[in-house]
């Protein structure tokens, strides 16, 4: 049921069996690793809201049987479903999301109905129906933009490179709002490519790890849009589930606030080959294309904010999480 190399070790200190949680996308990559660390460590109630349009049931079928967790099949973008999705809850892990800036640049409406629609429906069932609970969303690194300082450092944006970029940036500004005007002081972690265990290689938008490993592991040539030099700050789940949680338990929060939830650190894709490469035994080599439009060169976060203020660490470099994830892909059944 749950992963014996990952959530070891608890961060956080409370007793979580006194609080109920609600995860968005809880049955989707980053959605359900959460659920997987709250429900490991007891807490009182776990209920996930997914329309499993991008989520995978398969993610939280090991949890239906306990007594603590709480499945609804619900899309975000029904402001009724929101409603009751936060009734009772004191903590709400809003996850539930459509990722991929290539998705957005094919499909920027159904981007924004979910994005933006469905983040507010999220705020405002959260204000009406919840108002005490805690609210933590997921943010995303792309709201940087075409800034090419590096690090990366909250209050320093770019101008958005994609109809994803956009959306994520006006979440942000929907929750200044709701702060500002309401008193409801939300958390927005701004994750630099998450990877790990639970993310899926066969989605049509897959991210570029599962992707790599997913070639190696079926000994075929992985596609590198440009010439490989392009780098991310790539952060193991783990540590976004860190953040998550240390951002839903953290006390005396009176304005919403943004954190890069990261490592500090670049990867290049030609790094990740060849790590892949020690990992597998295998001397595959890539076939390189053109650079995506909407795609940054490079980057890399600043993680003193969130260091500072929530006593966030990460706990897994690249190298420890890659062998993990690839580890995880050739025991599990996704690449079927």
């Amino acid at each position: 049921m749950y992963n014996p190399e990952l959530y070891k070790t608890p961060y956080h200190t409370e007793d979580i069996s006194k609080h109920s949680f609600l995860v968005t996308g809880g049955a989707g990559f980053i959605g359900s690793n959460i659920v997987e660390y709250l429900l490991k460590y007891k807490a009182g109630r776990v209920r996930v809201l997914d329309n499993l349009s991008n989520g995978y049931f398969d993610n939280i079928k090991d949890f239906t049987s306990l007594p603590n967790f709480e499945f609804i099949l619900g899309d975000i973008r029904d402001l009724e479903t929101c409603r009751k999705a936060v009734e009772g809850i004191d903590c709400i892990s809003h996850q539930a999301a459509l990722g991929s800036v290539p998705r957005s640049i094919t499909d920027p409406i159904t981007t924004n109905e979910v994005n933006i629609k469905g983040f507010l429906n999220m705020l405002a069932a959260a204000k009406d129906c919840a108002p005490n609970a805690k609210f933590v969303y997921a943010a995303s690194s792309s709201t940087y933009g075409d800034s090419i300082e590096l690090p990366k450092v909250e209050g320093r944006e770019g101008k958005p490179l994609s109809p994803y970029a956009v959306t994520k940036a006006v979440n942000e500004m929907y929750a200044e709002v709701f702060s500002s005007i309401y008193g409801m002081h939300s958390t927005g972690l701004r994750y630099f490519n998450i990877f790990g265990p639970k993310q899926n290689p066969n989605n049509p938008y897959a991210a570029v790890i599962p992707i790599f490993c997913k070639a190696f592991i079926e000994n075929t040539q992985p596609i590198v849009n440009g010439d490989g030099e392009t780098s991310r700050d790539f952060t193991f789940v783990e540590n976004a589930v860190q953040a998550n949680i240390k951002a839903l338990l953290h006390h005396g929060q009176n304005q919403h606030t943004i954190f890069n939830t990261a490592c500090g650190d670049q990867v290049s894709l030609n790094s990740i080959l060849e790590i892949l490469r020690e990992l597998s035994g295998k001397n595959i080599q890539a076939i390189y294309k053109n650079e995506r439009p909407g795609d940054v060169k490079h980057s890399k976060a600043s993680i003193e904010k969130i260091q500072k203020e929530l006593g966030y660490l990460p706990g897994f470099n690249f190298s420890e999480g890659l062998k993990i994830v690839y580890n995880w892909y050739i025991k599990s059944n996704t690449l079927s």
